[in-house]
């Protein structure tokens, strides 16, 4: 699979990763058995990059990562920490936080040093507070992780980030559900030399276009219990699109998919085509999905019509739901 250079790390990533947050949990029940073959599938389709947190399933995740490193050579995985903070506010994220949230998942994981710590969608004015960042070096020159990263819910969010001069990569949802870090993020990634990692990418499973309006999803599935927001960021449950909306769109997509392509597939290497992308990290429930997810990039680049029915589907239906919040 192609590799890229995911940003200040200098390290080379596959453009497809495996997002590890369904094998954690609030997707529905995932018993260990199908998350461990769902790991052992991405890496063996070739994956070299997994992102995961300390907060998916309380840490189920990253120990079940950390079985895998004790199988497997050659990965990079990402965690991120700071949704522990409990308030969720900005005078809880300090070194000696940073410290034990780190210590908790080199445990998990089973590692010394972590390849990529990334704050995990903190409150807003986290991004420009001098001292969060000075405490990120400081666990870097401990050696306690190799680099460090943002998730964002928003473009603002991630273009003060970008700023920071060690910072080594940005996390933001960005589909063709999701446009709008094309317009500034991206670039100003790629003059920065900060990698961006692409999350949400098939918004929540809608753009599998395997879901109709009689779809119903379990009662521990975020795509039940956080529609509007209820317990994070509406932008992280089907990309803050209206699920109607979001179905037609879908449709729609499903329409301009090739044959021998999958509805997904082609959401993905969109999002593999768009310049400053590094890698994607979709989630998978099970092993086939791993490997359909892989498959993408072995898809062809999108052809410039298809490329432009999927702009105008976005500023036609899905612009005005979503443009002006994230």
């Amino acid at each position: 699979m192609e590799t890229r250079t995911l940003g200040r790390t200098d390290r080379p990533v596959t453009v497809i990763g495996l997002g590890c947050w369904q094998i954690g949990g609030g997707w529905g029940e995932v018993s260990e058995d199908d998350a461990l073959d769902v790991l052992r599938a991405a890496v063996d389709a070739g994956v070299t990059f997994l992102d995961t947190a300390d907060v998916y399933g309380d840490g189920r995740s990253e120990r079940l990562v950390g079985r895998l490193l004790a199988e497997r050579e050659g990965l990079l995985v990402a965690t991120k920490m700071g949704r522990r903070a409990d308030p969720h506010v900005p005078e809880a994220f300090t070194l000696d936080a940073f410290r034990s949230w780190t210590d908790r998942s080199r445990s998990n994981l089973g590692v010394d040093v972590l390849d990529l710590v990334q704050l995990h969608c903190p409150p807003t004015p986290v991004f420009a507070d001098d001292r969060v960042f000075d405490a990120l070096d400081s666990l870097v020159a401990e050696e306690r992780i190799k680099a460090y990263g943002v998730s964002v819910e928003t473009c603002d969010e991630a273009l003060t980030a970008i700023a920071r001069p060690g910072l080594a990569s940005v996390q933001i949802i960005l589909n063709v559900l999701r446009r709008k870090p094309l317009e500034a993020v991206l670039p100003a990634a790629v003059k920065a030399g900060v990698g961006i990692i692409a999350r949400v990418p098939l918004a929540s499973g809608l753009l599998s276009g395997k879901y109709t309006a009689a779809t119903t999803f379990a009662p521990d599935d975020h795509r039940s219990f956080n529609r509007n927001g209820e317990h994070f960021d509406q932008g992280e449950t089907f990309s803050g699109v209206p699920y109607e909306v979001g179905l037609e769109a879908a449709r729609r997509v499903a329409e301009l998919t090739p044959e021998g392509v999958t509805t997904a597939q082609l959401a993905l290497r969109w999002i593999l085509d768009q310049p400053g992308v590094t890698t994607v990290i979709p989630g998978a429930r099970n092993a086939e999905q791993a490997r359909g997810n892989v498959a993408a990039a072995d898809v062809a680049p999108l052809d410039e019509q298809v490329l432009e029915q999927l702009r105008e589907l976005y500023d036609g239906s899905v612009r005005e739901h979503v443009h002006s919040r994230w």
